[in-house]
């Protein structure tokens, strides 16, 4: 079924103030828990290079001062001020900026591409497509292929950072633990062990009560540590505000050197968990983030800080390492974002064929994209206890967890200044200064993680390289079977003459033949045909998409159309989903796409009769005509001259001669398609067309072929190379490909197939 939004997109209203305290609430236990621990371990893990602490205290008072800039530059500023305004439609994160991108200028490499996916509801620009078009930086990103892919790994290297921190922080954060130095050794390994397993088993319950759980413990942690820290600063220094002069930092790295430096790689552990503002944004608002951020965590966290450098400035020699009440159920509250994001990042990743099929349950039925991935997740505790039982000390966690949320960060601030020049059309002057900026500020980070390479830098970069080998190779080998679909595809006059042929019967019930392809008949109906000589009373050529917008409203998912005349009883069904769409379960599925179908063999029936009364002969346009099912949109498009009436309820598009590139027919070019859009409100259906004997006929026998059943009939695809590949695409192809097929979800469960109604065609694939 299709789920409830958190929000409604149509009517973005401002939240009442009730509603935003509540949000604030609940976005504690799931946004702010990673950013909250972070005063466990960050002096600890600063100090842990040869640091000496001096009499006049400028050692702590300069980590003190980087700590307080940094969570005022990054967090406060680019993330609070500026990126959570980079929203695409109430989402963010790395897919959401890209998402907004690929809108604004023509840089996406999915196939299936339609002009007619322009006029979704979330498919909006931030300016006029006139305005955007005399973009000098639109035109060279479109022109160079070459950058099309180059960010599109960019943004796979910021996805496989968050799943390899999905895997860090879990781990470090279990680590920490209040334990004496005799207990440490033999109980602090199986402990975690223990509490990460209870972490990974609570998540089937679903975001939306784990972190509802969490919530309290992370208010009452923040109030407590500011409390403490309130206390230090007036007990042990209550100059320690000094610290936040900026010279301090300058003092710091003056005296220390290259240690100093080094140490940059545990200060930025301040921020771990920022990034989480932003990718969960859709689960919230930005006013609730910001409030809860701004009046909050912000505040509590600068406190903590201060007191712990008003404790360190007189203790020079101890750590703190005081015993907390709840200090336990702390780090697991603190690895629930991450684990949340891992989650929305891979089923995102699916959405641009990134990413092998897995199975991905909708946890609850009110707020939309809220998910749980039973492999992952039991992938990601496996990976969790072995990372925690092989390093066993925070401190080389904490350097490969500092390198991935820094590279994660890189890739927001890259990702962003394209959004300020593209989509909010701001002067590229003010995008260059943002990415020098914050770009500069985060590239110093990143090189102070980068130098402990050898000290746990290296695990998330091999754990990015393997993820990125997968993600190439099955976007690689997804669109090269694209292609080869492409020119293999079946004409109509083909399948129109199968009736003709001595011995091909249509069997009693619905047939869903899935395709990629949104125009023509795909070459593994032609295999179904020849190996089983019949086929069934009504054919529909499924096509399930993904489009660049993070959802797709229920009236606007269906695009509906014919295949041949209407006594062929063979229809085109393109099912459309955003990039935080689940699919939907097979019985609403079925029932929508019957109940569209009987739409839209009426209005087809209203608009040939209107069309028989008219001139010109669009006989053979009949084929390319589409109908979105439900859509509450108003205009009305003849080759680009647009003309708005009052009230209708179906749009029937037509495209008639030049696609955009990328399209079905391959052919090169760009532009707008020639396309004739006619809108045919339900309450003008001419009685004529209703009640016709040729409609009732096609109705009858719509309504006897959903009683005889539905058969799903997917292609069970081998692919193999050329003879001659290169051993690189052998390699990726022959061996990397097939084994994720063969050991990952198949296209049946994605598709939420039931197993007794899926007839499987075998196709072989030489690329």
């Amino acid at each position: 079924m299709d789920l409830e939004f958190g929000r409604d997109m149509r009517s973005p209203q401002r939240d009442s103030w009730k509603t935003t305290l509540l949000l604030a609430y609940q976005s504690l236990g799931v946004v702010y828990g990673d950013l909250s621990i972070s005063p466990l371990y960050v002096f600890k893990s600063t100090f842990a290079e040869d640091i000496q602490h001096s009499e006049t205290n400028e050692e702590i008072f300069g980590v003190l001062s980087f700590v307080f800039w940094t969570l005022t530059l990054i967090p406060l500023i680019k993330y609070v001020s500026i990126v959570l305004r980079a929203d695409d439609n109430g989402e963010g994160g790395t897919f959401a900026l890209y998402s907004l991108i690929c809108r604004h200028a023509n840089v996406s490499l999915l196939p299936n591409r339609q002009i007619a996916d322009e006029e979704l509801s979330t498919y909006k620009l931030e300016c006029s497509a006139e305005r955007t078009d005399k973009s000098r930086i639109k035109v060279w990103l479109e022109k160079h292929k070459k950058l099309h892919t180059a960010l599109l790994i960019m943004v796979l290297i910021g996805t496989c950072m968050v799943i390899g921190d999905g895997v860090l922080t879990p781990a470090i954060s279990g680590l920490e633990f209040s334990l004496s130095k005799d207990h440490r050794e033999y109980a602090v390994i199986p402990i975690t062990c223990v509490i990460l397993a209870f972490l990974f088993a609570l998540q089937h319950y679903g975001t939306h009560r784990v972190g509802f759980l969490f919530a309290p413990i992370v208010l009452a942690w923040l109030i407590c540590m500011s409390a403490l820290g309130l206390y230090n600063i007036i007990h042990w220094n209550p100059h320690v505000y000094q610290a936040l002069n900026p010279c301090y930092m300058f003092k710091f790295l003056k005296k220390t050197r290259k240690y100093g430096w080094m140490s940059l790689g545990g200060i930025l552990l301040c921020m771990t968990g920022s990034e989480a503002m932003f990718a969960d944004l859709g689960h919230f608002s930005y006013s609730a983030i910001q409030l809860a951020f701004t009046s909050l965590v912000y505040p509590a966290l600068i406190l903590a800080y201060m007191g712990q450098a008003a404790y360190l400035s007189k203790h020079h020699d101890f750590y703190s390492n005081s015993q907390v009440g709840f200090y336990i159920a702390v780090p697991v509250v603190g690895s629930q974002a991450i684990i949340s994001g891992t989650f929305s990042i891979i089923n995102q990743s699916q959405s641009l064929s990134c990413f092998p099929r897995v199975k991905v349950v909708h946890t609850s039925d009110k707020i939309h994209g809220q998910i749980y991935i039973p492999e992952i997740n039991w992938l990601l505790m496996i990976l969790c206890i072995a990372v925690t039982v092989g390093f066993r000390d925070t401190k080389h966690m904490g350097n490969a967890s500092g390198l991935a949320v820094i590279t994660v960060m890189l890739v927001t601030t890259c990702l962003t200044s394209l959004v300020i020049m593209l989509c909010w059309r701001r002067p590229p002057v003010l995008a260059l200064c943002f990415l020098l900026f914050f770009g500069s500020v985060e590239a110093l980070y990143f090189s102070a993680s980068l130098i402990k390479f050898l000290e746990g830098a290296w695990l998330p970069i091999l754990l990015a390289l393997f993820l990125m080998a997968v993600m190439l190779v099955w976007h690689y080998t997804t669109i090269k079977k694209y292609e080869f679909d492409l020119h293999n595809k079946v004409t109509l006059e083909w399948l129109l003459a199968l009736g003709d042929k001595l011995g091909m019967v249509r069997v009693p019930g619905i047939g869903l033949v899935y395709t990629d392809l949104t125009s023509g008949v795909p070459a593994n109906f032609s295999r179904f045909v020849t190996n089983l000589p019949a086929f069934h009373q009504v054919l529909v050529f499924v096509c399930v998409k993904s489009v660049p917008v993070p959802y797709v409203f229920p009236a606007e998912r269906y695009l509906i159309g014919r295949v041949g005349p209407p006594g062929h009883r063979s229809y085109r069904c393109i099912v459309r989903y955003g990039y935080r769409d689940v699919h939907q379960d097979v019985d609403s599925f079925e029932t929508e796409l019957v109940e569209s179908l009987a739409t839209f063999i009426k209005l087809d029936a209203s608009y040939r009769c209107s069309e028989a009364s008219g001139a010109g002969d669009q006989e053979e346009e009949r084929g390319a005509r589409l109908a979105v099912i439900g859509s509450s949109r108003a205009s009305y498009d003849i080759q680009d001259s647009v003309q708005h009436s009052s009230a209708t309820s179906v749009e029937m598009t037509m495209t008639t001669t030049r696609r955009r590139s990328g399209d079905d027919d391959g052919s090169p070019g760009g532009g707008r398609a020639k396309q004739v859009r006619f809108f045919i409100d339900s309450h003008v259906v001419s009685p004529e067309a209703a009640d016709s004997k040729q409609v009732a006929e096609e109705l009858e026998a719509l309504a006897a072929a959903r009683d005889a059943g539905t058969a799903f009939i997917l292609g069970h695809s081998h692919v193999q190379c050329k003879p001659g590949s290169s051993l690189l695409k052998r390699l990726a192809v022959d061996v990397g490909y097939n084994f994720l097929r063969r050991n990952c979800r198949g296209p049946d469960v994605a598709l939420r197939v039931p197993p007794a109604s899926l007839l499987e065609v075998g196709m072989v694939y030489v690329l």
